[in-house]
């Protein structure tokens, strides 16, 4: 069978969110609707200062070794007092000193925390059949939202705005489980901005205006479309791949003043490292003017139009370019997603996310819902297999990367 045409994938895919948003509207079922629901709270009772860490561990494009949903089938769930010890985390200062704060977990319902799993091994892959990807090179793209509020870490990762000050990523990003990366140091994160200054007095130019802003529900339609234009003719090609050139967008960089890492993340809180906390948010002494994402929390993938999620990330086999990418999950527990979108090193860390409509609007919004932690190997039954894994936003890790984020557990009670 040959390649799909990304024309039939677009019709497919806006076909099935017209007919999920038909249904909901003929029936009244808020099936496609974010959630409004209350979330634990995770409030701070200590912080110690520790030792400096000694930046020697290297970058890792696979994690070995990672306990995933498999191998914790068999184990009892948590404790509260378990989880309070996987919620505490350690925040690394831009001068390399670094604190350890714990945790109380307050108001916290069972369905917060449990879930079932299920899994299916498959050999090891990194684009399943057809290349799916899209490069987002023109600018016209890369810096419109969704795509403008992903960003680059100076250690070879991807990350997501979620404030403009915030940046969420994988912590294998920053940490290998033992000790932090060599480098983190001096962290930095990149942000896309357009190549060449604006011309003076054009006031107004770049800000989204209401015409602009409701274009924003087709971004990604439209790229898929600029795709498949491309493809028609050679000498098109290769114009379009000029044009590219030209206007491809270079990154402005900002440090990174702390960051922080859920100690379920740690060796030695288990006895290795676990996907299900693999999550980090970095604090720039910067902010930003770019339009960040804001989180989410549903149920259950299966239930959305197809299932399907959205990512995009800086892939290690595209440099420089901006790389987006959309499938359906296949299998899903409270804290992983298995899904079959394809990726390459580099794009761990991505911000996963989904679009659903807002609660009494017809207005659909863009939310994270997890971050795209990579190709890993995972234990299952003694044999190493690998999987395509998204570490899921629960609601307690919500409470948690909300309160990193606000620093107050008051403005993180509700999704």
């Amino acid at each position: 069978m040959g390649p799909v045409p990304l024309k039939l994938l677009l019709s497919i895919s806006a076909l099935a969110v017209l007919v999920a948003a038909a249904v909901n509207d003929a029936t009244g079922d808020d099936e496609y609707t974010w959630p409004q629901k209350k979330v634990p709270l995770v409030q701070e009772k200590r912080t110690v200062r520790l030792d400096s860490s000694e930046f020697s561990a290297k970058p890792q494009s696979e994690l070995h070794g990672v306990c995933g949903i498999e191998c914790q089938r068999g184990l009892p769930e948590p404790s509260l007092d378990d989880l309070e010890k996987i919620l505490s985390y350690e925040t690394m200062y831009d001068n390399g000193t670094r604190t350890l704060t714990t945790v109380a977990v307050q108001e916290l319902n069972a369905s917060d925390w449990t879930g079932s799993s299920s899994s299916r091994a498959r050999r090891r892959r990194e684009v399943y059949g057809t290349d799916t990807r899209f490069t987002i090179a023109e600018k016209q793209y890369s810096l419109k939202y969704p795509f403008s509020t992903s960003v680059k870490i100076s250690t070879g990762c991807s990350g997501v705005l979620v404030s403009p000050k915030h940046v969420l990523t994988a912590a294998h990003c920053i940490h290998n489980g033992t000790d932090y990366l060599d480098g983190v140091q001096k962290l930095s994160v990149g942000v896309l901005k357009e190549r060449s200054r604006r011309r003076k007095g054009k006031k107004g130019k770049g800000r989204k205006g209401k015409g602009q802003r409701n274009k924003i529900e087709e971004t990604e339609e439209e790229v898929a479309e600029t795709h498949e234009r491309k493809g028609k003719g050679k000498g098109r090609r290769n114009r379009s791949r000029r044009s590219a050139v030209s206007e491809q967008p270079s990154f402005r960089w900002t440090r990174v003043k702390q960051m922080q890492v859920p100690k379920g993340w740690f060796k030695g809180i288990s006895e290795s490292v676990v996907a299900d906390y693999d999550y980090a948010i970095l604090e720039l002494k910067r902010a930003q003017k770019t339009t960040f994402m804001d989180l989410g929390v549903i149920p259950s993938v299966k239930k959305l139009p197809a299932g399907r999620i959205h990512f995009s990330g800086f892939d290690d086999d595209r440099p420089g370019n901006l790389v987006y990418r959309f499938c359906s999950v296949s299998e899903e527990s409270n804290d992983l997603l298995y899904q079959y979108c394809d990726a390459k090193p580099g794009s761990s860390g991505s911000g996963v996310y989904i679009r659903l409509k807002e609660p009494g609007k017809k207005k659909w919004k863009r939310k994270i819902i997890g971050v795209f932690s990579g190709h890993q190997w995972v234990d299952v039954n003694g044999v190493q297999q690998d999987y395509n894994v998204a570490v899921r936003i629960t609601p307690l890790k919500y409470a948690q990367i909300c309160h990193w984020v606000h620093g107050d557990s008051s403005k993180c009670h509700a999704t």
